[in-house]
């Protein structure tokens, strides 16, 4: 299904970005594994990848500069980008009764920087390479979150509701020249992100979730993956959600 396309993954050295390589690549697909440092955990899911060509891309996608040269890396090496995966990202807490204002502003920056700019800039690039190959696919891991709001993680709810919104703008905007752009959201996974919070109230969290269990990464990945592929293409600015049953709309 994917065979010919390249994809470039950003967080991939684990959890939800590590799913989605595995996914693509079992399609076809040659995929940039991007990761931030732990180049050990990134070498594991380049190991981990069915076919041949895949390669390792390090950078941290806050850096605005970082995310041109992974585009332009991941053409250099592979002469071409057809997939994004926006995968990147990370879960704080910051209730709003956080008393220290400094911390509070550098936190909301934080954010946005890792799990929203990172995805504009990637982007940006990524629709000029897709361009030239006349198509592309943009997939957006966004989150439960994003839609329905969390306590004590404002500034994480409002990242990815950005994403949300981000989909359906370039969607549009897109549309005409073949480039289809999606988002994911998903509710609980089976992550490190996620480890501490299911250690300390697991039970009422699947409590919640109609289907009895916390997703695992790979049911993150199939829905990129069938969103990456050519069964997608009249789908676009999409929110699928990937939650269990969780939060139905």
């Amino acid at each position: 299904m994917l065979q010919g396309k390249v994809a470039l993954v950003t967080g991939a050295s684990r959890g939800i970005g590590r799913a989605c390589a595995v996914a693509l690549a079992e399609w076809g697909a040659v995929v940039a594994v991007n990761y931030r440092q732990n180049e050990r955990e990134a070498l594991q899911t380049l190991s981990a990848l069915q076919g041949d060509g895949h390669f390792l891309l390090q950078g941290d996608v806050a850096d605005p500069e970082v995310c041109r040269n992974l585009v332009e890396q991941t053409v250099k090496q592979a002469g071409r980008l057809d997939i994004l995966v926006n995968n990147a990202g990370i879960y704080e807490p910051l209730p709003f009764s956080e008393p220290e204002y400094m911390h509070w502003q550098h936190a909301w920056r934080r954010m946005f920087d890792v799990n929203f700019f990172s995805a504009v800039n990637l982007s940006y690039h990524a629709v000029r390479a897709m361009r030239r190959e006349g198509s592309g696919k943009i997939i957006f891991i966004a989150s439960r979150a994003g839609i329905r709001g969390e306590a004590n993680h404002s500034h994480y709810a409002a990242s990815k509701g950005a994403m949300v919104v981000l989909a359906r703008s370039m969607a549009v905007e897109l549309a005409r020249e073949n480039i289809q752009v999606y988002a994911i959201a998903p509710g609980w996974v089976a992550t490190d992100m996620a480890a501490e919070p299911l250690k300390q109230r697991g039970e009422s969290i699947v409590a919640q979730i109609p289907v009895g269990r916390v997703a695992d990464p790979m049911d993150v990945a199939k829905a990129v993956r069938f969103l990456a592929s050519p069964d997608a293409d009249y789908l676009t600015g999409i929110t699928l959600d990937v939650n269990g049953g969780s939060y139905i709309r």
